[in-house]
Formats: C-alpha cells, structure tokens, sequence
C-alpha cells in the first residue's frame, strides 16, 4: 500500500500537539477526488491551529493546512480527470478535513477550483487563502460602490498576506492606498508593493472612539477587529465600505449604529472560506491575470515541508512579512 507524509494534529489529554506521520490514502477522510499536492502555504490560521492556540481544529487527528494548489490523480466525479491542475481553500480543509500539509489530499469534488492556464501551482499558493481574501473583500467592496475617485482606502495588517495582496489589487486598481502597520521598518517594502503613504498604529488614540469622527476612508480593509475597526468604521466616508477579513487583535467589536444610519456605511464580511464556488472560480481568474499581485508574488518566502513547524510561532508573534509559500512535492512539473 502506497504511504506518504503528512503533518498532522492530534489531541491528547486536552492538549494539542503537531507531527509527522506517515499515512495511506485509507486514512484520510473521504472525497471523491484524489488530489498530488504540489505548494501549500502558511496561513494565521494554521499557526493558531497548530499547537491548539486559536481552537481552529474542530476534529483530531486531522492533517493541517487550509489550503493547498496540485494536480488531480484519481477521481470519481466526472467533472475532474487525472492531471487537472487544480486549487482546494477554505470550507473544512484543514480544520475538519484533511489538509494540505501532505503529498496527497482526498476531498470533495464540489472544494475545487480549476486553476487558470496562466497560473502554476507555485504561483497559486503565493497567494492562497490569504490571497483569495483579499481579492474577495476587493471585490465587495467593488460591489458596494468603491471607486477611486471616492477616496483613500486604509489596509490594517499591511505587512500580513491579506493586507500585502490588497494593496497591490487596489493600487493596481487605481486607488489611493494608505497602509497602516505597526512596523516602522516595513515602510519601503509597504510602499514598493503599492501604499501611497503609510501610517503607523501608534499615531492612533483607540482608547476613546466617538461615535462619529473625521470623515476620511472611501474604504478599508481590516485584518484586525476590535477597537481598529471600531475606529474604521467611525472614520468612514459617505457610502463607505469596509471590508471585515481578521481578528488578529479582538474579536470584539464596540461601536455605534451611527456610521451605518448617519453615513450609511458598508461593513462587510468577507468569509473566504464559504464563497460560491462561481464566485471563486472568478476571482482566482483575475488572480491569474488582471489582478495579479506581481510585487508581491516576487517577495514570497519558500520554505520545504521538512521546516514547516519552525515558522509558525513567527505569525502568533506577528513579525512576518508577506506570503510563506510551502514546497510539499519536487518541483518537477506546473
């Protein structure tokens, strides 16, 4: 029986824990497509699940990674053949079903996205789901009205991967993108990929959001809740929208009805991880090509699977820059 590796979480005794292990395609949970992973990459997300931090997995053992690019190798649905290149993030991937920490997935046929001609596999997972995010909260906010000519629109986790791939989609865009970080340092790296100006986190007074402040975003996209979107909120243009995407700060969120009665303000949610499949069918497309974030796409880390649990604790600590893309199988074909 053909084995392989995988990382996968376990619970024992309350506590959670991370390892290799090798497994058959027996043992994964079941799907109708069979699929050889070729990149994963590394998501806040998976850093939370990987130790049991942010109580993201909702089975055990289940193999981690919530999201995965590769070609197919077996299926039983007649809409995928071998060697269809193809994207699985979001629904259970990695949560509740096995993921893409392993040379081989089995999941629904109904998970996956075809991945367009122009994009490789390698190019795919240097977006991933935080990618994916970005050019979903992008497109709400499209739908609700953003233009450029309505104003700045604000990106907070600026350095993170949903926040480096919406600055470069919105500036690409045409939009005047005001990056808001708390890393000094990453200013250049902010502005290279497509921030116009850059502010820092600790300019900001939180402590004490009125209902209603300065009118000064067309739009936003926020990675953090809490008091920073509060305060989006509160300093929102007519008609603007912002884009919920994280929590990296708070879950929480104390505000007002004011923004949305008085300047009729758009907070959106954007679940990446249950989108429509037509939806995201579309969205990858652009990925491949309009909206291709080309600057950040060439400043992605690579890493082999081998080192994988070395670089979560960088993203519970929040000093990571960009896309970790991870390198699962042989770079032997697209």
């Amino acid at each position: 029986m053909q084995t392989f590796k995988a990382y996968r979480t376990f619970e024992h005794d309350h506590a959670v824990s991370s390892r290799f292990v090798t497994l058959s395609l027996d043992e994964l949970d079941p799907g109708d497509v069979v699929i050889r992973i070729k990149y994963s990459t590394i998501n806040y997300k998976d850093a939370l699940s990987y130790s049991g931090a942010g109580k993201i997995m909702r089975k055990f053992p289940t193999v981690a990674g919530i999201d995965l690019a590769g070609t197919v190798e077996s299926s039983q649905d007649p809409r995928w053949k071998r060697g269809d290149k193809v994207i699985v993030t979001g629904y259970d991937l990695g949560v509740s079903h096995d993921g893409g920490y392993a040379e081989y997935a089995r999941v629904p046929a109904d998970w996956i996205v075809r991945r367009p001609e122009s994009m490789t596999a390698f190019d795919a997972m240097t977006l991933g789901t935080a990618g994916f995010t970005a050019a979903l909260a992008v497109h709400l906010m499209l739908h609700n009205g953003l233009t450029p000519e309505a104003g700045p629109v604000a990106v907070t986790g600026a350095t993170g991967g949903v926040g480096s791939v919406a600055i470069e989609i919105l500036a690409k865009l045409g939009h005047h993108v005001v990056a808001i970080t708390g890393k000094a340092r990453e200013s250049d790296y902010l502005r290279e990929i497509g921030a116009k100006e850059v502010m820092l986190r600790s300019s900001l007074d939180l402590s004490k959001i009125r209902p209603l402040e300065k009118s000064t975003w067309a739009g936003a996209v926020d990675n953090l809740g809490g008091a920073m979107l509060a305060w989006l909120l509160a300093t929102s243009k007519i008609a603007g929208t912002v884009a919920a995407v994280g929590l990296v700060a708070d879950m929480k969120l104390d505000t007002s009805v004011a923004p949305f009665i008085l300047r009729g303000v758009h907070l959106l949610g954007t679940d990446s991880a249950n989108c429509p499949m037509s939806l995201r069918q579309t969205l990858w497309n652009k990925l491949a090509v309009e909206w291709r974030p080309d600057r950040v796409h060439d400043q992605v880390r690579t890493i082999d699977f081998d080192d994988l649990p070395m670089h979560f604790d960088a993203y519970l600590k929040g000093t990571v820059r960009g896309r970790t893309v991870v390198r699962v199988a042989a770079d032997t074909h697209p």
